[in-house]
């Protein structure tokens, strides 16, 4: 705990004074948690029902405000490009659904997540034992084209899927054996079984590709001094960054990453960005406001970040600087 403490203040300096960011509410009645983007930027998707709305199901509101209607009557979580409805059953099945001419497939997934190749004509689960110590736990990674049947490529303890590189690589994270200290982060060529660490830790948090997978971002606490912080590493090998800052991040684009620095102190919420380029952080402003329970996202075109504030519990848009 000591070391988190000292991780956490070190963090919090050096957040300099910022402008208000002008934002716009664009749901109201204390609506709602887990709003998503459209791939298009132009809107937002979020889950509602009665007695708010006519009937349960998944809603739209631009970007910019407006009316809000209903887009998907069934509830499921849809693939970032909203090509496919993922609808787990009460059993191993999970059955996908290509929304654009309803055919359907199944896979064994367990009830597991399922993570989407870019393109969405693959993706890749985990299905982990499901007693035991977590850090112990027998982990099993399976890839699968779409209609296809899945393919073991992976065993783990105590990790799984963090993302897709590209089509054919996976970045994972997990222990070799159930017995050791660490873990590794490393890449899985899924052609031929080839791996790249590209580093190992107590445990990797907060895991997040970027839009192109050339970056990983992440966090190590409770180890050593040394490996302790916020680190940024590129996926092809090569040496990590440790960035001088701790909160909560989203990737930008392909060559920026936002970051809302932890204020302990009640402070309306700061927006930093950092440049991978430059190498270098600039601060965009401050929110007015605070982001409720870490709710906040970034469009796909990287243009504006919508957030669930916690003076309303309604969501808000602004355009980003």
């Amino acid at each position: 705990m000591r070391r988190l403490l000292s991780l956490l203040a070190a963090a919090t300096i050096s957040v300099s004074a910022a402008a208000t960011l002008p934002s716009q509410q664009v749901l109201s009645g204390t609506c709602c948690p887990g709003a998503v983007w459209t791939p298009d930027s132009k809107a937002l998707l979020f889950l509602d029902g009665p007695p708010a709305r006519p009937a349960t199901g998944i809603y739209q509101v631009p970007a910019t405000g407006g009316s809000v209607t209903r887009r998907f009557s069934s509830v499921a979580f849809f693939s970032p490009k909203l090509a496919w409805a993922v609808r787990p059953g009460n059993g191993d099945a999970t059955t996908l659904e290509r929304l654009s001419d309803g055919r359907r497939f199944t896979l064994p997934t367990r009830g597991a997540d399922v993570t989407w190749t870019r393109a969405e004509t693959r993706l890749a689960y985990t299905r982990s034992d499901t007693t035991g110590n977590f850090d112990r736990r027998l982990s099993r990674v399976y890839v699968a084209d779409v209609f296809g049947a899945p393919r073991q490529v992976a065993t783990l303890y105590g990790g799984g899927v963090s993302g897709w590189i590209n089509d054919t690589t996976l970045l994972l994270s997990g222990k070799a054996q159930p017995g050791v200290r660490d873990r590794e982060l490393f890449t899985l060529d899924i052609r031929n079984g080839a791996r790249r660490t590209l580093g190992q830790a107590l445990s990797f948090r907060g895991v997040s590709l970027s839009p192109d997978g050339a970056w990983v971002v992440y966090y190590v606490a409770f180890d050593s001094k040394a490996r302790n912080g916020l680190w940024i590493r590129p996926t092809a090998g090569g040496a990590a960054r440790k960035l001088d800052a701790f909160g909560a991040y989203r990737w930008r684009d392909a060559g920026r990453l936002l970051l809302i620095p932890l204020q302990p102190d009640g402070s309306p919420h700061v927006l930093r960005e950092y440049r991978m380029r430059e190498n270098a952080w600039r601060t965009l402003g401050d929110l007015g406001d605070q982001v409720r329970q870490g709710d906040w996202s970034v469009s796909p075109d990287g243009q504006r970040m919508a957030y669930l504030s916690a003076r309303n519990g309604n969501v808000r848009v602004l355009n980003l600087p």
